[in-house]
């Protein structure tokens, strides 16, 4: 921590509406015994998600792949970092069967850093796709790592099509060297989605940012402007949250209000779906909003544009307008 970081001790009071009820006992518990049987991470539990009951009490969960240690060290961020363990050879069968087991019909799928891989983990996180396929009808969305700039790894993820392509941009280009580890790059960020474009068009693609690091509206503004350039149509955007004194300190606490106005400014820059409040992760909601985003590619084409897998689209673009 630099000097001119305040201290855990100094940050902000939590204000009232980041204050929950406890959910009652036993809740989500049939999701949990579903991931122990299998084995199985979810980002949910190791980034200390404050949605992480609600997700479970509804039977879904984002499955994070290639264990449970992360090679890099992103200061906002819970996961463990380390040196992790070889890839578990079985382990995209055993998403695809709690897939099977939750009934998901739209599931996402993210992934630890791998640095330590030649190609990033792609070519599990390809298999894991494939094996999700073999056993359900779900579509699908990854959220993975930058593959370290790798192109290839990107392109063989690209040809593995899923319906969404989503990786969260988490910060403004200033702050990248702050709260994002050394290696990842804020160019080569954006450069995954103008990819993604370039190769599949077809792919939704999605991005989320955190907010609370100390980022100015300007700089925000000027961040989701070049997202929207390099083609994210897709958007997320919620409060940093402190998981514990060795991460980067809350600069400010967002007001729901603010986060409608901002929700509101992404809309005007371009962005068909925003989903923006203070607890709102990067794949809270996520079916939701992906059939929000099949409604309104059926309503562009005059035809069915994509597999819905919710019902729930009308009242999702209602929350988040």
């Amino acid at each position: 921590m630099s000097a001119a970081e305040p201290s855990y001790a100094d940050r902000p009071p939590l204000p009232r509406w980041l204050k929950r009820n406890v959910p009652p006992g036993g809740t989500g518990q049939f999701t949990s015994k579903v991931l122990d049987r299998l084995g199985l991470q979810t980002v949910c539990r190791h980034a200390k998600c404050p949605n992480r009951m609600e997700c479970y009490a509804q039977k879904t969960a984002t499955f994070m792949i290639l264990g449970k240690v992360c090679t890099r060290s992103c200061r906002f961020c819970s996961v463990e970092k380390g040196r992790p363990d070889p890839p578990e050879p079985d382990e995209p069968r055993r998403v695809a069967e709690a897939v099977k087991a939750l009934g998901l019909k739209h599931v996402v799928i993210t992934c630890v850093s791998r640095d330590d891989l030649p190609d990033g983990g792609a070519e599990h996180f390809v298999r894991t796709i494939g094996e999700v396929r073999r056993l359900t009808d779900a579509t699908i969305e990854v959220l993975p790592s930058d593959f370290a700039g790798n192109a290839a790894a990107v392109d063989r993820l690209i040809q593995a099509a899923p319906q969404v392509y989503n990786y969260n941009l988490e910060t403004v280009p200033r702050l990248f060297p702050v709260v994002r580890d050394p290696r990842t790059n804020y160019a080569w960020s954006l450069e995954i989605f103008r990819r993604v474009r370039r190769r599949n068009p077809s792919i939704a693609l999605k991005s989320g940012l955190i907010l609370g690091l100390g980022e100015t509206s300007d700089e925000l503004l000027d961040a989701l402007a070049e997202l929207y350039a390099a083609g994210c149509r897709l958007l997320t955007l919620g409060q940093y949250l402190q998981p514990s004194p060795q991460h980067l300190p809350v600069v400010r606490y967002l007001p729901p209000e603010e986060f409608t106005h901002l929700g509101e400014l992404a809309r005007r820059i371009g962005f068909t779906h925003v989903a923006a409040g203070p607890f709102v992760r990067s794949s809270y909601h996520a079916a939701a909003m992906w059939a929000a985003e099949c409604a309104a590619r059926s309503q562009a084409v005059g035809s069915e544009g994509c597999p819905e897998p919710v019902s729930s689209s009308a009242d999702f673009i209602g929350r988040n307008r």
